[in-house]
């Protein structure tokens, strides 16, 4: 099964969802350095899910994370 991009919004800019998420993984890697708790490492694994799965418009991966 190919992915279509979202026709919803210019190709050369990402959604919201994905731009509120990439904000929220740079605000967890400049507050946590580089030693991550397993808490962070699983934060940004989810946070990475996500922005994967917006920027593809895929929202039911969204919801599994």
């Amino acid at each position: 099964m190919a992915l279509l991009p979202d026709s919803s919004f210019p190709a050369d800019r990402p959604a919201p969802a994905a731009e509120q998420t990439n904000e929220a993984i740079r605000a967890l890697v400049d507050a946590s350095g580089q030693d991550w708790s397993a808490v962070e490492a699983a934060t940004y694994e989810v946070l990475l899910i996500e922005w994967a799965a917006a920027t593809r418009g895929d929202h039911d991966i969204i919801e599994a994370a």
